[in-house]
């Protein structure tokens, strides 16, 4: 592993975020809000660290392994989450703690949604624009952003998009080249984040409200400008703007690519895995909507309809949004839109989870060994479609389902050792692994109560859904750095 090419690379994408960091100044700027200093400073620390790394190792150029691919996306991630606490600390507004700080940026940036602030509408409007666009830059990965637009990332770009990308086989690429493969993904994400912006204001936002929403909608994150998060706005129209884009945005960017540069839509129902997406939300959507009107929880069905549909996909989606208090809904109701969140979107989407392809392979695997006790000599493939599954990847699948239920585990633990009520442990927890945002009982509407060793616990947990596991534990094993 060669320590300098990850140095120069990291010192490369910290001056590149850095530059995301003059759209909030301006809007500062604007508005007159008091933190430009803030903005002003953050920008200077962060390209002055970029620099800083960069500088003494910028002739030191070779092809990146797979193992610096991880070790640069991990440092990236928890250097990124640091530097974006900066404008929380020295913002006059909100008045972060450290903590407090980094796990706002921790959630913006892994798309979790969760947040530690109780007042967001009296935040100055710079910062609130910059909450929104932390999940923005976070749903696709800064790392793709790079391998994009910087072509000096071209040499050893496969095994950072690999460590970065979500999904059980990330070998699939859209166009030959990795750069085209990374700019055809932005596109479709830039596009997708247009037409949701434009639609939210045709329904009734404010321009910037739009903006907003826009962008921690396509990335599947959950941060508002508003404390009642998207029933703020009290629309069922808006409502179902958020739907539609929060499904889009869960489903794998290479069928909207594909369907956009053969101009079909043959290649969604083509999908097993979002045929089977589709499947489990309509089942999660029928069971909440019927179950909140059959326990009267809302009387007029109507209303069950619209709140129990947006929340079902919402929460199914990891997005986190809210137009209603679902965490003091029906006890049964609650815990099944939490167990989807374990779901997710599908691989290769902005969403969270495990992902809806591995959860069909094990479904896929679990019935194959049921048949093999009926049928013990048959040869039994695992498809998925027509295509038959590789060994490898089933058991990689199988490998990742265990590392997940058991870091899961650990951490529940550790959360609830500090004195954390269950319920509330378990449900933060999963929200967090999950990069949901909203859990159940002490932490459904926001996470300010949580003590400090918890928030970092969670940190942790946030960050190791977003790199999904592997990423980030494979680091921690004593044969990744045996020569």
């Amino acid at each position: 592993m060669s320590l300098a090419a990850v140095q120069r690379i990291v010192g490369l994408l910290l001056m590149l975020f850095s530059l995301t960091l003059l759209p909030p100044f301006l809007v500062s700027v604007f508005a007159q809000d008091g933190a430009m200093i803030a903005f002003a400073s953050a920008f200077a620390l962060s390209l002055g660290l970029g620099i800083l790394s960069w500088l003494p190792v910028r002739n030191r150029r070779r092809e990146l392994r797979l193992r610096d691919g991880f070790v640069v996306v991990v440092m990236f991630w928890t250097v990124l989450s640091a530097i974006g606490a900066l404008p929380f600390v020295l913002a006059e507004q909100p008045q972060l703690s450290l903590t407090d700080a980094v796990f706002e940026s921790v959630s913006g940036l892994t798309t979790t949604g969760a947040t530690v602030i109780t007042h967001i509408e009296a935040l100055p409007l710079s910062i609130l624009y910059y909450r929104q666009q932390l999940q923005w830059l976070g749903g696709m990965g800064i790392i793709v952003l790079a391998v994009a637009v910087l072509p000096m990332l071209g040499i050893g770009g496969m095994q950072l998009y690999r460590a970065e990308t979500p999904g059980p086989m990330k070998d699939n690429k859209l166009t030959p080249r990795i750069t085209e493969t990374a700019k055809a993904l932005w596109y479709i994400y830039l596009g997708l984040t247009v037409a949701c912006g434009l639609a939210y204001w045709l329904a009734g936002m404010s321009a910037f409200d739009a903006i907003g929403h826009a962008f921690s909608t396509v990335a599947i994150g959950g941060f508002s400008t508003h404390d009642a998060s998207i029933g703020y706005f009290n629309s069922p129209l808006i409502d179902m703007v958020a739907v539609v884009f929060m499904l889009l945005a869960g489903v794998n960017f290479s069928l909207h690519f594909i369907a956009f540069r053969y101009r079909s839509l043959m290649g969604y129902w083509n999908d097993s895995e979002l045929r089977f997406y589709l499947l489990l939300l309509s089942l999660v959507i029928l069971v909440t909507v019927f179950g909140l009107y059959y326990t009267e929880t809302y009387d007029d069905f109507d209303d069950a309809l619209v709140n129990g549909l947006f929340q079902a996909v919402s929460i199914g989606t990891t997005a986190g949004f809210t137009t209603a208090e679902f965490y003091n809904w029906p006890g049964f109701i609650a815990i099944l839109l939490l167990f989807s969140s374990f779901v997710g979107g599908c691989a290769g989407s902005t969403g969270g989870g495990i992902k809806v392809i591995r959860v069909l392979l094990l479904v896929k695997q679990g019935l194959r060994e049921i048949t093999r006790l009926v049928h013990p000599s048959a040869h039994i493939p695992v498809r998925i479609g027509t295509k038959t599954v590789d060994s490898r990847v089933v058991e990689a699948v199988w490998g990742f389902f265990a590392l997940y239920v058991a870091s899961f585990t650990v951490m529940y633990l550790a959360l609830a050792t500090t004195g954390i009520e269950l319920m509330t442990a378990f449900s933060a927890v999963a929200a967090s692994i999950n990069n949901l945002g909203p859990g159940l009982e002490g932490v459904g509407a926001h996470y300010a109560a949580m003590h400090d060793p918890g928030k970092w616990i969670l940190c942790f947990a946030m960050l190791l859904g977003r790199l999904e596991i592997f990423t980030l534990l494979v680091l921690l094993t004593p044969a990744f750095w045996r020569r």
